[in-house]
C-alpha cells in the first residue's frame, strides 16, 4: 500500500483540491510558478522549518507565521514556525547559518537581521551568505494621550527646541527599530529627545499610555488601536501618506510637517524571509516562487492592510542592495548615538549611509542570478 510523502500537507477535499488548482493556474499563467517546478520537483521531502529572530506574538512573528502559512496554501509544502529570540537576531541567525544548506532550515527576519551585525554580535553579511525576500515595511509612529500638552508634532517641535533632550519619547530598546526611527525623525527635525528603552513596541505604547513618557514610541500597527479608541493621539507617523482609521481618525503623514523628508528618511523596517545563499539554485527558486504567491495572496495582503503594513516586495539584486543600505544607515545612526557596543560602518565594511550610492555594489559582490 502507497501511503505517500508523510511530510506533504494532509490530503485535500476535492473541492480544497479544485480551488487550489484554479490558484496555482493563475499564478502560471501570471509567470509567477513555472509549471516544470511545481509539478516535477522533488524537494522538499520533509517539513520546512521557518526560523523567527523575536518573539512569538510580536509583529514581526504575526507577518511571517501569516507568510508561511500562504506558503503552505500554495505549494502543499509543511512549515513549522519555530521562534528563537535574542541578541538582535542574533541566535536565530546562527542556528540557521549552522543548519545544511538544504533549503529545509529558513530564516524569518525583521529589517534584514541588520541588528545582529550591527550590535557587534553576528557576523554573517545579508548581500554575501543570504538571498533574502523582502515582503513588506512597517511604518513609526507618535502618539500622546489625550491630556498631553503636545497635541500636534509642532508642539513637541517647539518644545523639544525650547528644552533639549528633555522631552521624553518610549522605544523598543536602546539600538533597536524604533530608537532608530525615532532619532532619525528628531535629527530630520532638528530636535533631540531622551530616549526610554522598553523590551517591545507594545511596551513602549503602553508607556505612552501609563504617562510613563511625554510620547509614545513604536509602530503604527501598535498605535492604531489605541488612536481608533481615543485612547491616543497621533503626532505622526513614517508612511508617505495620511492614513485614516476605521474610525476615522487621521494619523499624519511626517512629510506634512517636514516636506523635505520624502527622500530623506531612511527605509521603514522591513519583513523578510532569508535562506542560504549556497543553497542549491533551484531550491532557491522554488521558496522564491513559494513567497512570491505568498505575498500576492488575498490572505496575506489583508493581513497587511489590517496592520497597516506597505506590502513591498524585494528579491535579487534590489533586496541585496536595500538589506546593506538599511545597514550602513544604522551603523551611521548607532554611530552618531553612541550607542554602546554598537559597530561603526567602517569596522562592518561599510559606507558611511551618505556615500553609500558611490559604494553599492561592494567589491566581490555577486548577484545571485536565478
Amino acid at each position: 500500500m502507497t501511503l505517500g510523502n508523510p511530510y506533504r500537507a494532509p490530503t485535500m477535499s476535492p473541492t480544497k483540491k479544485r480551488i487550489q488548482y484554479l490558484k496555482v493556474t493563475a499564478l502560471i499563467v501570471a509567470g509567477c510558478l513555472p509549471i516544470s517546478n511545481l509539478v516535477h520537483a522533488q524537494w522538499p521531502e520533509r517539513p520546512i522549518t521557518l526560523v523567527v529572530m523575536y518573539a512569538p506574538g510580536g509583529g514581526t512573528d504575526r507577518v511571517l507565521r501569516t507568510l508561511a502559512g500562504e506558503m503552505s496554501s500554495v505549494t502543499g509544502w509543511r512549515i513549522n514556525v519555530v521562534n528563537r529570540p535574542g541578541a538582535a537576531g542574533t541566535l536565530a541567525t546562527n542556528f540557521v547559518l549552522n543548519r545544511p544548506n538544504d533549503g529545509y532550515t529558513l530564516l524569518g527576519s525583521s529589517s534584514f537581521g541588520k541588528f545582529a551585525r550591527v550590535s557587534g554580535n553576528g557576523q554573517s553579511k545579508s548581500w554575501r551568505d543570504w538571498y533574502f525576500m523582502q515582503a513588506a515595511t512597517n511604518l513609526a509612529s507618535w502618539s500622546v494621550r489625550p491630556d498631553s500638552p503636545y497635541q500636534t508634532f509642532t508642539d513637541v517641535l517647539a518644545a523639544a527646541k525650547a528644552n533639549p533632550g528633555e522631552i521624553t519619547i518610549s522605544t523598543s530598546g536602546s539600538g533597536g527599530l524604533w530608537h532608530e526611527m525615532a532619532a532619525s525623525v528628531a535629527k530630520a527635525a532638528g530636535i533631540e529627545l531622551k530616549y526610554v528603552p522598553y523590551g517591545s513596541g507594545q511596551a513602549a505604547t503602553l508607556a505612552g499610555l501609563n504617562a510613563e513618557v511625554h510620547i509614545a514610541g513604536g509602530g503604527v500597527h501598535e498605535h492604531i488601536q489605541f488612536v481608533d479608541s481615543g485612547d491616543l493621539v497621533p503626532l505622526q507617523q513614517t508612511g508617505p501618506i495620511d492614513i485614516i482609521t476605521e474610525n476615522g481618525k487621521l494619523m499624519p503623514s511626517l512629510v506634512n510637517f517636514l516636506p523635505e523628508v520624502r527622500e530623506q528618511l531612511p527605509p521603514n523596517g522591513t519583513y523578510d524571509v532569508g535562506i542560504r545563499r549556497d543553497t542549491p539554485i533551484e531550491i532557491i527558486r522554488q521558496v522564491e516562487e513559494a513567497f512570491l504567491a505568498a505575498v500576492n495572496s488575498t490572505i496575506f495582503k489583508t493581513m497587511a492592510e489590517q496592520q497597516r503594513l506597505l506590502i513591498d516586495v524585494l528579491v535579487g539584486e534590489e533586496a541585496d542592495r536595500r538589506a546593506a543600505e538599511l545597514e550602513a544607515i544604522t551603523a551611521t545612526m548607532f554611530q552618531e548615538l553612541g550607542i554602546p557596543g554598537a559597530k561603526g560602518p567602517e569596522e562592518l565594511g561599510l559606507p558611511e549611509a551618505d556615500t553609500f550610492e558611490v559604494w553599492w555594489p561592494p567589491e566581490n559582490y555577486v548577484p545571485l542570478s536565478l
